[in-house]
C-alpha cells in the first residue's frame, strides 16, 4: 500500500525521523499516530468503493426502468411494454385461425369452444401478469440486491 501511496511513504519516513530525534519514548505515540494516518487513508478509499459501487447499483436501476424491465402497475396487472403486450395478443390472434379450423373440422363446435377458451385463457394469463414462477424470481432478485 505504501509504494502506491507516496503520501503514506513520507508520513512513515518522517515518523521514523521523528523517533530518532524523540527517543524511545516516544515511540508509542509516533506508532498510534501513524497507525491513525494508515486507518484514515484506508477508510477513505472503501468509502470511494462502496460510494461508486452504490452510484453503479442505482444508475443499473435507472437503466432497468428506463428500458421496462420493471414496468407493472400498482396492481401487478401489466407487465411488459404496451409493444410486448400487443405483440402478443396479434400472435395468438394469427395463431387462432389454424387452431380454430382444426377444431371445428376434428370436434365441431365443442373443439371450436375448447380451442377460443384456451386463446382467451392464454392472453388473460399474459395481461395478469405472466408466469407466477418469473414474477417470484424478479421479486427475489429484487429484495436479494439490498438484503
Amino acid at each position: 500500500m505504501m509504494a502506491r501511496d507516496p503520501d503514506l511513504k513520507r508520513d512513515l519516513d518522517a515518523t521514523l525521523q521523528t523517533r530518532k530525534e524523540l527517543g524511545a519514548e516516544y515511540e508509542a505515540e509516533l506508532i498510534e499516530s501513524f497507525l491513525e494516518k494508515v486507518e484514515h487513508r484506508i477508510e477513505q478509499k472503501l468509502d470511494g468503493t462502496v460510494d461508486r459501487r452504490v452510484r453503479r447499483h442505482l444508475a443499473e436501476q435507472q437503466m432497468d426502468a428506463a428500458r421496462g424491465a420493471h414496468l407493472r402497475t400498482g396492481n401487478g396487472l401489466g407487465t411488459g411494454s404496451f409493444g410486448e403486450r400487443f405483440g402478443f395478443a396479434a400472435v395468438s390472434l394469427v395463431l387462432a385461425v389454424p387452431l380454430s379450423a382444426i377444431g371445428a373440422v376434428n370436434a365441431h363446435l365443442p373443439g371450436l369452444l375448447v380451442t377460443w377458451a384456451g386463446i382467451v385463457g392464454v392472453n388473460v394469463a399474459q395481461a395478469a401478469g405472466g408466469a407466477p414462477w418469473l414474477r417470484r424470481r424478479e421479486r427475489r432478485e429484487q429484495e436479494s440486491d439490498w438484503a
